[in-house]
């Protein structure tokens, strides 16, 4: 008899235990988790869109998942001397974004908790190769989420610690079919 109780022991210890922890980290990041979910139904390729919406042939994103689903991986403009890649992934409770630069450095930016439902507003904390009060670098942009195949895609670059004119790109983006 007490070998069976040692066996309904163990058999909870090993399930429902490890079922509880990740209830909980679900419910303490939920609005992170729930934005890596919406980046994660963007896997695919995303073209600019003309003047009048329509998809053009020009590849501005390619969306895919990595890391067993816990990363997407974005590799922008691919292909060209200016291909970049961001990945995005959960630390902790919070939704955070690593920018692979072409010019070089690779800023970090964080979810901001208080974007809208449609829209992912990340914002600069931190990055490596970098001096923020002098340096260009990535510190700011949006995605957002207009339905399932269309996206608006703004970055915004900054240099001497304040916005950079002329170092923003706000793209409108369809996915390819």
């Amino acid at each position: 008899m007490s070998k069976s109780v040692y066996v309904v022991g163990a058999f909870l210890l090993t399930v429902l235990v490890p079922a509880q922890a990740q209830q909980g980290k679900a419910t303490q990041g939920s609005s992170a988790t729930a934005a890596l979910d919406k980046l994660k139904k963007l896997a695919g390729e995303w073209v600019a869109a003309d003047k009048d919406g329509k998809p053009t042939s020009q590849v501005v994103s390619a969306f895919r998942l990595t890391a067993a689903g816990s990363a997407v991986h974005e590799t922008i403009f691919p292909g060209t001397g200016q291909e970049m890649v961001s990945v995005y992934h959960l630390d902790g409770k919070d939704l955070v974004m690593t920018h692979y630069c072409a010019l070089g450095n690779q800023p970090r930016m964080k979810l901001d908790a208080k974007s809208p439902a449609n829209k992912l507003v990340f914002q600069f904390a931190g990055g490596s190769n970098i001096d923020p009060a002098k340096d260009m670098h990535m510190h700011e942009g949006s995605i957002t989420i207009v339905d399932d195949d269309h996206i608006e895609w703004s970055w915004q670059g900054y240099a001497n610690g304040q916005r950079a004119e002329g170092h923003g790109v706000t793209m409108k983006l369809v996915r390819k079919k």
